[in-house]
Parts: C-alpha cells; sequence; structure tokens
C-alpha cells in the first residue's frame, strides 16, 4: 500500500509530462502539412530516380 503512494505521482507526472510534449508539438507546428498526404498519394508524379 505504501508503494501507491509513489507511483501514482510518479505516473501522473510521466502522463503531465507526455500531455506537455504533445501541446509543444502542436505549438511548434508538427503536424501541419500543407500539400496533403491525401494529395501526394493520389499525384502520378512518381520520383523513381531522386535528385542528386
Amino acid at each position: 500500500m505504501n508503494m501507491l503512494a509513489y507511483l501514482i505521482p510518479i505516473s501522473l507526472g510521466l502522463g503531465g509530462l507526455g500531455l506537455a510534449a504533445f501541446f509543444w508539438s502542436l505549438k511548434d507546428r508538427q503536424y501541419d502539412d500543407p500539400k496533403g498526404d491525401s494529395q501526394r498519394i493520389l499525384s502520378t508524379e512518381w520520383d523513381d530516380q531522386p535528385k542528386p
């Protein structure tokens, strides 16, 4: 039972750290994609030979 006194605050701290990292990535515009994957997958342009 005494172990719960340590595990609960640690788990809440780690959850808060993950939530803070998620909000940081939103603020840093990590998920913005102007062209969009949905348009890129339908494109007929293939990059078989990448530019050097």
